[in-house]
Protein backbone atom coordinates (compact mmCIF):
# COMPACT_ATOMS: atom_id res chain seq x y z
CA UNK A 1 0.00 0.00 0.00
CA UNK A 2 2.90 2.38 0.69
CA UNK A 3 4.06 2.11 -2.91
CA UNK A 4 0.56 2.98 -4.18
CA UNK A 5 0.29 5.92 -1.77
CA UNK A 6 3.66 7.16 -3.04
CA UNK A 7 2.50 6.84 -6.68
CA UNK A 8 -0.64 8.85 -5.86
CA UNK A 9 1.34 11.50 -3.96
CA UNK A 10 3.97 11.92 -6.69
CA UNK A 11 1.30 12.20 -9.39
CA UNK A 12 -0.56 14.86 -7.37
CA UNK A 13 2.72 16.65 -6.67
CA UNK A 14 3.47 16.87 -10.40
CA UNK A 15 0.08 18.53 -11.02
CA UNK A 16 0.26 20.78 -7.95
CA UNK A 17 3.75 22.05 -8.79
CA UNK A 18 2.91 22.73 -12.46
CA UNK A 19 5.16 19.94 -13.73
CA UNK A 20 2.44 18.93 -16.19
CA UNK A 21 4.95 17.41 -18.61
CA UNK A 22 5.79 14.77 -15.95
CA UNK A 23 2.15 13.76 -15.45
CA UNK A 24 1.74 11.39 -18.45
CA UNK A 25 4.74 9.35 -17.24
CA UNK A 26 2.67 8.06 -14.32
CA UNK A 27 0.59 6.10 -16.86
CA UNK A 28 1.19 2.99 -18.97
CA UNK A 29 1.62 3.53 -22.73
CA UNK A 30 -1.87 2.07 -23.26
CA UNK A 31 -4.02 3.50 -20.51
CA UNK A 32 -7.37 5.07 -19.79
CA UNK A 33 -7.87 8.43 -18.11
CA UNK A 34 -11.39 9.73 -17.73
CA UNK A 35 -13.05 12.40 -15.59
CA UNK A 36 -16.75 11.86 -14.97
CA UNK A 37 -19.44 12.57 -12.38
CA UNK A 38 -20.72 10.15 -9.75
CA UNK A 39 -24.17 10.00 -11.40
CA UNK A 40 -22.75 9.31 -14.85
CA UNK A 41 -20.41 6.68 -13.42
CA UNK A 42 -23.29 4.98 -11.59
CA UNK A 43 -25.26 4.89 -14.87
CA UNK A 44 -22.29 3.31 -16.66
CA UNK A 45 -21.83 6.19 -19.10
CA UNK A 46 -18.41 5.94 -20.73
CA UNK A 47 -18.08 9.50 -22.03
CA UNK A 48 -15.99 11.77 -19.88
CA UNK A 49 -15.35 15.44 -19.35
CA UNK A 50 -11.75 14.56 -20.16
CA UNK A 51 -11.02 11.28 -21.96
CA UNK A 52 -7.71 9.81 -23.10
CA UNK A 53 -6.82 6.22 -23.95
CA UNK A 54 -3.03 6.44 -24.27
CA UNK A 55 -0.04 8.16 -22.71
CA UNK A 56 0.41 9.99 -26.02
CA UNK A 57 -3.09 11.51 -25.69
CA UNK A 58 -2.22 12.68 -22.17
CA UNK A 59 0.99 14.27 -23.49
CA UNK A 60 -1.04 15.97 -26.26
CA UNK A 61 -3.35 17.43 -23.61
CA UNK A 62 -0.37 18.89 -21.76
CA UNK A 63 1.00 20.36 -25.00
CA UNK A 64 -2.39 21.95 -25.70
CA UNK A 65 -2.48 23.42 -22.19
CA UNK A 66 0.97 24.92 -22.64
CA UNK A 67 0.69 26.14 -26.23
CA UNK A 68 -2.92 26.43 -27.44
CA UNK A 69 -5.47 26.75 -24.65
CA UNK A 70 -6.08 30.07 -22.98
CA UNK A 71 -7.20 29.90 -19.36
CA UNK A 72 -6.72 31.94 -16.22
CA UNK A 73 -3.60 31.06 -14.28
CA UNK A 74 -4.40 28.81 -11.34
CA UNK A 75 -2.83 26.33 -8.97
CA UNK A 76 -4.13 23.05 -7.57
CA UNK A 77 -3.50 21.50 -4.19
CA UNK A 78 -4.54 17.84 -3.91
CA UNK A 79 -5.56 16.36 -0.58
CA UNK A 80 -5.52 12.57 -0.84
CA UNK A 81 -7.05 9.87 1.32
CA UNK A 82 -5.41 6.54 2.05
CA UNK A 83 -5.67 4.16 -0.89
CA UNK A 84 -7.85 1.07 -0.55
CA UNK A 85 -6.10 -1.69 -2.52
CA UNK A 86 -7.45 -5.00 -3.84
CA UNK A 87 -5.41 -7.47 -5.87
CA UNK A 88 -6.66 -8.05 -9.41
CA UNK A 89 -6.71 -11.45 -11.12
CA UNK A 90 -4.08 -10.43 -13.68
CA UNK A 91 -1.50 -9.17 -11.18
CA UNK A 92 -2.80 -5.60 -11.37
CA UNK A 93 -4.26 -3.82 -8.36
CA UNK A 94 -7.65 -2.13 -8.08
CA UNK A 95 -7.25 1.03 -6.01
CA UNK A 96 -9.79 3.49 -4.67
CA UNK A 97 -8.56 6.79 -3.21
CA UNK A 98 -10.63 9.75 -2.01
CA UNK A 99 -9.46 13.19 -3.08
CA UNK A 100 -10.20 16.88 -2.77
CA UNK A 101 -8.64 19.55 -4.96
CA UNK A 102 -8.35 23.13 -3.75
CA UNK A 103 -7.96 25.59 -6.62
CA UNK A 104 -6.21 28.91 -6.03
CA UNK A 105 -6.68 31.57 -8.67
CA UNK A 106 -4.21 34.31 -9.55
CA UNK A 107 -6.11 36.81 -7.38
CA UNK A 108 -5.76 34.50 -4.34
CA UNK A 109 -9.35 33.21 -4.32
CA UNK A 110 -9.44 29.60 -3.09
CA UNK A 111 -12.29 27.12 -3.52
CA UNK A 112 -12.83 23.41 -3.17
CA UNK A 113 -12.73 22.80 -6.90
CA UNK A 114 -13.42 19.06 -6.93
CA UNK A 115 -13.91 16.17 -4.56
CA UNK A 116 -14.51 12.51 -5.24
CA UNK A 117 -12.65 9.26 -5.74
CA UNK A 118 -9.97 7.95 -8.02
CA UNK A 119 -10.79 4.47 -9.29
CA UNK A 120 -7.45 3.15 -10.48
CA UNK A 121 -6.06 -0.01 -11.97
CA UNK A 122 -2.33 -0.05 -11.30
CA UNK A 123 0.22 -2.39 -12.91
CA UNK A 124 3.96 -2.74 -13.23
CA UNK A 125 5.49 -1.63 -16.50
CA UNK A 126 8.07 -3.83 -18.26
CA UNK A 127 10.81 -2.07 -16.26
CA UNK A 128 9.02 -2.80 -12.95
CA UNK A 129 7.73 0.74 -12.45
CA UNK A 130 4.26 1.02 -10.93
CA UNK A 131 1.97 3.01 -13.26
CA UNK A 132 -1.70 3.69 -13.81
CA UNK A 133 -3.24 1.42 -16.42
CA UNK A 134 -6.55 3.14 -15.73
CA UNK A 135 -7.59 6.19 -13.74
CA UNK A 136 -11.27 7.06 -13.58
CA UNK A 137 -11.77 10.32 -11.72
CA UNK A 138 -15.29 10.28 -10.28
CA UNK A 139 -16.33 13.73 -9.09
CA UNK A 140 -19.02 13.89 -6.41
CA UNK A 141 -20.68 16.99 -7.81
CA UNK A 142 -22.69 17.20 -11.02
CA UNK A 143 -21.59 20.82 -11.27
CA UNK A 144 -18.21 20.98 -12.99
CA UNK A 145 -16.54 24.33 -13.53
CA UNK A 146 -15.99 25.15 -17.18
CA UNK A 147 -12.40 25.97 -16.23
CA UNK A 148 -11.47 22.29 -15.97
CA UNK A 149 -8.20 22.76 -17.82
CA UNK A 150 -5.60 21.03 -15.67
CA UNK A 151 -6.17 17.29 -15.11
CA UNK A 152 -7.43 16.24 -11.71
Amino acid sequence: MTEIATLNARCAQALDSDRLEDWPNFFMERCLYRITTADNHARGYQAGLIYADSRAMLADRVTALREANIYERQRYRHILGMPLVDAGPDGSMAVETSFAVIRTMRDGQMIVFAAGIYLDRVSRDSDGTLRYAERIVVCDSQRIDTLLAIPL
